[in-house]
């Protein structure tokens, strides 16, 4: 069983959370906290697995509170944001300072809202924490590319934000055409394409329909309604569509769509995340001649989607995170599977 404790101010909200929770047998709701020092107590007494956080709260937010988690206690946290602006910026200062993953808030106040947080909760039980407190990391060298016709494809989920950072900010200015699917709500892909525009040499916004495939520009898949792919015209396609894998837009169809349009030309890498999207679409580009990479597990906040498509052969090479940037600028065009 793993032991969750609710910390919302909204006690509306706490039982909506706790009665979604408590429908999956393998979780237990052990208990409820209207603020972080209810909380801190509640932590104390309870031991809990997972804390589920609210972002905005009285008396101390959520990001104050969980930096001091990260800091003297760490555990996996997941946390629970409005669909605003500034809910996506405190959530992906969240994540930024150690929380594994997050959920929107219910807009209309309906439970299926928040279907996909029980499996959340299960795979931040899982995850590996990221403690607080360590030395500031170094500036990031960013590293040179010669253009060459390729196109990187990325797929990735839980912990994708903090891998993706780490990998686009070694990005040089001109690298190759780069189209991301990161599971996440569509409000908060927003907020992500800017805080990454922000950090990155290259130019990253969220991914636009017809939008042409360019040299040093990163397409963020819009979360929430669409999938995005990528068209024998070089350019994005936003395109409605049943979720795949339970996700929408889905890493396989980015994949899928790769495979199809970039064959040898197309450089595939899988990222952190739970479950198996991707993995498919990823089998696909390797078949297809692209060269395929997979974040390694001792680096993976949650080692499902790399591990899925490592066990069917999609992955070429597995490499750990601060090393994946310099393997898929060097990729060459021609795939082992060729090679073999």
């Amino acid at each position: 069983m793993i032991r969750v404790l609710v910390v919302d101010d909204s006690a509306t909200m706490r039982s909506l959370i706790s009665a979604t929770l408590k429908r999956d047998p393998e979780i237990e709701v052990v208990g409820q906290a209207g603020d972080p020092y209810e909380a801190r107590e509640a932590i104390k007494q309870l031991n809990p697995d997972v804390i589920t956080l609210d972002v905005e709260m009285p008396n101390m937010n959520g990001l104050e509170f969980l930096e001091k988690i990260m800091r003297l206690r760490p555990m996996p946290v997941v946390m629970v944001s409005t669909l605003t602006v500034r809910g996506a910026e405190a959530t992906l200062e969240a994540l930024a300072l150690g929380a594994i993953d997050c959920v929107a808030k219910p807009v209309t106040g309906g439970a299926d809202s928040f279907d996909d947080l029980p499996a959340k909760v299960k795979a931040a039980a899982r995850a590996r924490v990221r403690p607080a407190g360590g030395p500031a990391p170094k500036a990031p060298e960013r590293l040179d590319h010669a253009p060459d016709g390729r196109v990187i494809a990325i797929g990735s989920s839980t912990g994708g934000v903090e891998a993706l950072i780490t990998i686009l900010s070694r990005f040089p200015a001109n690298c190759p055409p780069t189209v991301i699917t990161q599971h996440m709500p569509g409000t908060f892909t927003r907020s992500f394409a800017e805080r990454l525009d922000r950090l990155c040499a290259p130019t990253c916004a969220e991914a636009q329909d017809g939008a042409p495939l360019e040299p040093g520009h990163v397409y963020l898949a819009p979360g929430g309604d669409c999938h995005l792919e990528v068209t024998d015209s070089h350019r994005c396609r936003i395109r409605a569509g049943e979720r795949v894998n339970g996700h929408r837009p889905s890493v396989d169809v980015l994949f899928g769509s790769m495979a199809k349009v970039y064959g040898r030309k197309g450089v595939g890498v899988i990222l952190t995340g739970m479950g198996r999207d991707g993995a498919q679409g990823l089998l696909a580009m390797r078949q297809a001649g692209a060269r395929t990479l997979g974040q390694d597990e001792s680096t993976s906040v949650v080692y499902g989607m790399p591990k899925a498509a490592f066990e069917i052969g999609a992955v070429e090479r597995q490499a750990p995170l601060d090393k994946l940037a310099a393997e898929m600028l060097k990729a060459p065009a021609t795939s082992a599977v060729e090679k073999s």
